[in-house]
């Protein structure tokens, strides 16, 4: 399987009046229902969906607790979950005052190597076109093609895997 890039052009964040440059962003799927995530989970084995799903929430329920906690939650096969937070410095220690010096509090997930591992060893990228002022265009070459910088030259999408224009004709949509 690849994953789906568009193409969008905007300004380098660290040079926000420089050149705007075109950039692959990923191209998100909605996400799967999680009956649906639990029935593809469990398929051809002896676990029940609704068990899958009752495991799940059990885990959702405890993580936050053990988060609280201060603990780290490792899940096996899949990663861990932690606490992460920015802090003002102070000089003289009796000043710090946790309620106004701590902030930004974010959960942080750092997937297990194994999953890591198959994830980005068999990622392959497959063009999902160029977004442009809030249009869709299907590829690079209908893109050209409405901007008038296109034609018939036989260019075709860097990175794709399909080759083809998506079949969408004169709608970009």
């Amino acid at each position: 399987m690849s994953i789906k890039f568009n193409l969008v052009q905007k300004a380098n964040p660290r040079v926000l009046d420089g050149e705007k440059k075109w950039y692959a962003v990923p191209s998100s799927e909605s996400a799967m229902s999680g009956k649906a995530l639990t029935r593809a989970a469990t398929a051809n084995t002896s676990t029940a969906p609704i068990e899958m799903e009752a495991a799940m929430e059990h885990l959702a329920n405890y993580i936050p607790q053990q988060l609280l906690q201060g603990h780290t939650v490792k899940v096996p096969g899949l990663g861990s979950f932690r606490i992460s937070f920015k802090s003002k410095g102070v000089s003289d220690i009796s000043t710090f005052n946790a309620g106004t010096m701590i902030s930004d509090v974010r959960i942080l997930f750092t997937p297990d190597k194994a999953l890591r591992d198959s994830v980005i060893g068999n990622t392959a990228f497959e063009s999902g076109g160029v977004l442009k002022d809030g249009i869709r265009y299907a590829s690079v070459p209908d893109y050209l093609k409405a901007i008038g910088e296109g034609g018939d030259s036989g260019s075709s999408d860097s990175g794709s895997t399909d080759g083809g224009s998506g079949g969408t004709g004169s709608n970009p949509l």
